[in-house]
């Protein structure tokens, strides 16, 4: 590509045009089907509720790669893990009210999706951490066939049910503005990200852990010349990645229907959130799943539903071709030897 679309000014010029020519489109479309500036308003909001997934589920992908250089893959299967240990607690009987056995099954969701993601780096990563990059990156395929194929032989193949954060029914609550729907368990994820953004950047930049954690991102050849353990940053980092995938698929459970092979799609859309952002930078790979969201459900509202899927295949294929390092990232990152 020219240097001259490399500029920054250039580069953000570039996706305001792009970023117009879809609004414009989509209201062509859109008005094809007599739509109301309600539905459009309405089309955003699920898009936005459903790239907050997308993003916590990309912050697991740079998380990964920034230290350790692979794309894991698996990072689908997390968010799976997530919802479904959690719907599994909560059915239990339990001598406790629902407001207690829900908070129990959130965070045993996530603290045993945590350790499964734990024992995959020791197990399998961490055996091979001198292997190629394209190793490690099958490695992961390969731990994602297993822990869906084990979760089919848990918990079936049908369609699960997780009660509403509010109501903790099935029945969840529903605001209404101006025509406008909004669904509590949207506001509970929105908060989510929210809260897992200030709390990962607080972690980052406060601790001394993950100062160290930065370091290996850097540079793990120097961190480790510095006395940085890089294998003890492989294992965190993908102790963090299971633990927001976990987080993202509980916060998911109760708008869907949580099955064994949720994580292919989202995982899927996580990875395109993620080359959106550049894969290094955790804003970067935010932005890029909200814009991912909203962008494939205004694509799927005004022509068809089925089409949805199809939307991040495109976005992928387009950005792979011009800008490999993702619309918002600066660069290429150079990878190292454990």
């Amino acid at each position: 590509m020219p240097r001259f679309f490399q500029r920054r000014p250039v580069r953000i010029i570039g996706i305001a045009l792009i970023v117009a020519v879809l609004l414009i489109a989509s209201l062509a479309l859109g008005s094809l089907k007599h739509y109301s500036p309600q539905n459009y308003i309405q089309l955003i909001l699920d898009g936005l509720r459903a790239g907050s997934i997308y993003a916590l589920m990309a912050m697991g992908f740079v998380v990964v790669y920034s230290v350790t250089g692979i794309i894991n893959f698996a990072q689908g299967e997390f968010v799976m893990l997530g919802a479904m240990i959690c719907l599994s607690v909560d059915a239990m009987n339990l001598p406790l009210s629902p407001a207690l056995k829900m908070i129990a099954a959130i965070a045993a969701g996530v603290l045993l999706t945590t350790g499964i993601g734990i024992l995959m780096e020791r197990l399998t990563i961490y055996p091979a951490r001198r292997s190629s990059a394209v190793t490690l990156i099958i490695i992961t395929i390969g731990v994602t066939i297993t822990l869906r194929a084990a979760a089919l032989l848990i918990w079936g193949a049908d369609p699960h049910v997780l009660p509403a954060f509010t109501t903790l029914a099935l029945e969840d609550r529903i605001f209404r503005f101006g025509g406008v729907m909004i669904q509590a368990q949207s506001l509970w994820i929105w908060a989510t990200l929210a809260v897992i953004l200030i709390l990962l950047y607080v972690f980052l930049q406060r601790t001394l852990i993950g100062k160290a954690l930065r370091a290996c991102a850097v540079n793990r050849r120097a961190a480790q010349l510095m006395g940085i353990n890089p294998s003890r940053m492989s294992m965190l980092a993908f102790a963090l990645a299971a633990a927001l995938g976990a987080v993202g698929g509980i916060v998911l459970g109760p708008v869907t229907r949580p099955i064994y092979d949720m994580g292919v799609m989202l995982g899927l859309r996580g990875f395109v959130a993620a080359i959106i952002g550049g894969l290094v930078s955790v804003p970067g790979v935010v932005v890029g799943g909200l814009l991912l969201g909203v962008i494939e459900n205004l694509a799927a509202g005004v022509t068809d539903p089925a089409f949805k899927s199809v939307v991040s295949f495109i976005i992928l294929i387009a950005i792979l071709l011009l800008r490999p390092q993702g619309i918002l990232g600066g660069g290429e990152k150079s990878t190292e030897e454990l």
